[in-house]
């Protein structure tokens, strides 16, 4: 595959690369617009999650299958996520037919996960990281404050927190395309949470990394 070398116009971009490499990158941060993500070029770490029947797989063996889509979104109990959930769905055979595997990943738990499988009808994998184990080795985690894990509870959702430390943590919604090796070829990352990429962009993208 050919490795990206330049974002979307819309891509949140991280200008200040020595800022990134002199922060740990697995550190949760105060807010949104503070994480420092796994940058184009680099490998994937070998994380754990879960599927939805909670057996356990390891994220860069399931990569080696085939090249794959990495999409991070905040939980089952997010509109804006289940709506960029139902628009991946739209384009889900297109980017199966170019030879791609997709993968959802959020805090949710497996019971979670199967109930919005089921809610949602979605053809693709969502992931359970509820450990925050691939969000915080993608540098993806913030924490949230109180009243508004307190909001989350009130619709029916459920945030995790780390062991020793009370307050909730959210990923900041990504997309990350890969080759089979786990090089990140391209990727998406917002603290915007309101602002997805549209799936016409993730498909250009897709078919942009799969050339030689």
């Amino acid at each position: 595959m050919k490795t990206m070398t330049y974002f979307l116009s819309l891509v949140f971009s991280f200008a200040l690369v020595s800022d990134l490499k002199a922060r740990d990158r697995t550190e949760i941060v105060e807010n949104a617009a503070q994480v420092s993500p796994i940058l184009i070029g680099e490998t994937i770490p070998a994380v754990t999650l879960f599927d939805a029947k909670g057996t356990p797989f390891n994220l860069l063996e399931k990569a080696a299958e085939k090249p794959t889509i990495l999409l991070f979104y905040r939980g089952g109990w997010c509109p804006f996520c289940n709506a960029q959930l139902s628009q991946i769905q739209k384009v889900e055979k297109q980017i199966r037919d170019l030879g791609y595997q997709l993968i959802a990943i959020s805090p949710d738990t497996p019971d979670a996960l199967k109930k919005a499988m089921s809610d949602k009808d979605l053809d693709y994998q969502l992931a359970s990281d509820f450990a925050l184990d691939a969000i915080r080795q993608f540098g993806l985690g913030f924490y949230i404050p109180k009243s508004y894990s307190d909001r989350v509870a009130s619709v029916g959702g459920k945030t995790q927190s780390i062991e020793g430390d009370e307050r909730s943590i959210l990923p900041v919604p990504a997309v990350f395309i890969l080759d089979q090796k786990g090089v990140i070829q391209f990727e998406y990352v917002n603290p915007n949470f309101r602002v997805r990429i549209k799936p016409e962009l993730l498909l250009d993208a897709a078919r942009y990394a799969l050339e030689e």
